[in-house]
């Protein structure tokens, strides 16, 4: 890694589901971010919204990002640090920029669809502006409970008359970007029952925990003309920003920690690499060419956050099935061992060379320790190829054998019988492995032994 720098990122994932792979790339961007410069990568959990939020999801994230290698620095969660966001809902208060609104959501959708029917923007009028301490009393004594919106500075002197109020910064990137605060409503930062939306935690911890840069998806661009103006309303420097697109299923559609959509579970269950679904998740939807690349480090070394494009990506599982058995095809027996010894399936330099190339999931190994080990279904031979494997068996070489015997004993054999191509190899791979089709019988004879080969022959 990089020498340590002051940089600090945050994934703030909400634990109301299972993280998919879109979740996973926020949290990639900002892990190898934070890596290129040696900066710390901070897990917030996003939990006020106590009905969704379980304990069983925040173990489920933790886990997710560990199996793909990104531990935190430090983990927090928003629960337990309330009474520092009520502190400062009390100052937007005392600044009269946070206040009570009794509308229910039926008569806000109401509203709305009016202006949109006239043609107009659904932006909030600021009704509650003008309700008097009795209008409201009254609305209490009826059992309503305020929500709280954050008036934005997009006017001059009355809030009934906005105009155009820009909010510039430099996205990381996208380069500069604009939003005008006349364009959208007062941000609701506090449930009617008290609870905190994601706005006002979100800018309180990132001065709290002195996160210098927010990486997200562009799905929050208008948030983040917002929570600018709520950074600067409590008198802390906004960090920078970087919004990155989108990553789609195949069919184009979102994706949703609700219905399980490419769950990084699911994909870990499926036999997946962790580094074909980080390589994958982290390089799609850029303009450098995306591989499998073999740690983190790596991957942070390659990617480039400036070639992020500004267009929605869609993951291909296909693209990665071609990740996945390239990191598999290329994996060192010293990067395998412990794996193999995990699943019982050691046996040796020469057995992982030899299988290596013919696995899609790591956990195929077994079926090949399987056929090295005899225990498998003979596969049926031809009546016209059980004499040829009777010479085949004669022919053995003795052992010692070197590490050409599979050379030296089909050329003998062609020698002696005139066999060659499929008729000379086909039955010895059905005899030896009872399959068709497998690892190069090259590399894989010296594996079988001398002792299991001749028992498989006639």
């Amino acid at each position: 890694m990089n020498t340590p720098s002051n940089i600090v990122v945050r994934f703030a994932p909400s634990p109301t589901g299972r993280l998919h792979i879109g979740n996973i790339r926020t949290a990639l961007l900002n892990w190898l971010f934070a890596a290129k410069s040696g900066g710390q990568f901070v897990l917030r959990l996003d939990d006020t919204d106590e009905e969704r939020s379980t304990e069983e999801f925040a173990l489920g994230i933790v886990e997710d990002l560990a199996w793909l290698g990104m531990d935190p620095h430090r983990i927090e969660k928003q629960s337990s640090r309330v009474a520092i966001y009520d502190k400062t809902a009390d100052l937007l208060r005392s600044k009269g920029l946070l206040y009570p609104c009794f509308e229910t959501p039926d008569e806000i959708e109401r509203r709305r669809k009016r202006l949109m029917a006239r043609g107009l923007p659904p932006v909030y009028d600021r009704a509650a502006l003008k309700l008097t301490d009795a209008e409201k009393a009254e609305f209490q004594e009826q059992g309503r409970k305020p929500h709280w919106r954050f008036l934005l500075p997009n006017y001059e002197s009355s809030p009934f008359e906005t105009r155009r109020t820009e909010v510039h910064w430099d996205d990381v990137m996208r380069g500069d970007q604009t939003v005008d605060l006349a364009s959208m409503s007062d941000p609701v930062l506090i449930r009617g029952d008290g609870s905190y939306l994601y706005t006002l935690p979100s800018v309180v911890d990132d001065v709290d925990m002195g996160v210098t840069h927010v990486i997200r998806g562009g799905d929050h661009i208008t948030n983040t003309g917002a929570q600018i103006a709520v950074f600067e309303a409590i008198g802390a420097a906004p960090p920078a920003f970087g919004h990155h697109n989108l990553l789609m299923d195949s069919s184009g559609e979102g994706l949703s920690k609700r219905t399980g959509s490419m769950s990084i579970a699911s994909l870990r269950e499926d036999g997946f690499e962790p580094m074909a679904v980080a390589s994958l998740a982290t390089l799609i939807g850029t303009g450098q060419a995306v591989e499998a690349c073999r740690n983190l480090v790596e991957l942070a070394d390659t990617f480039d956050p400036k070639k992020v494009s500004k267009s929605n990506a869609k993951f291909d599982r296909g693209e990665l099935d071609g990740l996945n058995e390239k990191l598999l095809h290329t994996m060192s027996y010293g990067e395998a061992q412990e794996r193999l010894q995990a699943l019982n399936s050691d046996l040796g330099d020469g057995f992982w060379t030899a299988v290596r190339a013919n696995l899609s999931r790591f956990s195929e190994v077994e079926q090949w320790k399987a056929v090295v080990e005899g225990e498998f279904e003979a596969a049926e031979v031809a009546d016209e190829d059980v004499e040829f494997l009777r010479q085949a068996a004669e022919m053995l070489p003795d052992m010692p054998w070197s590490t050409d015997v599979w050379q030296v004993w089909t050329a003998a054999l062609k020698e002696k019988t005139g066999r060659k191509g499929r008729g000379l190899f086909m039955p010895l791979r059905k005899a030896l492995t009872g399959l068709e089709h497998g690892p190069e019988l090259a590399a894989l004879l010296p594996v079988i032994g001398w002792e299991r080969t001749r028992r498989r022959l006639p």
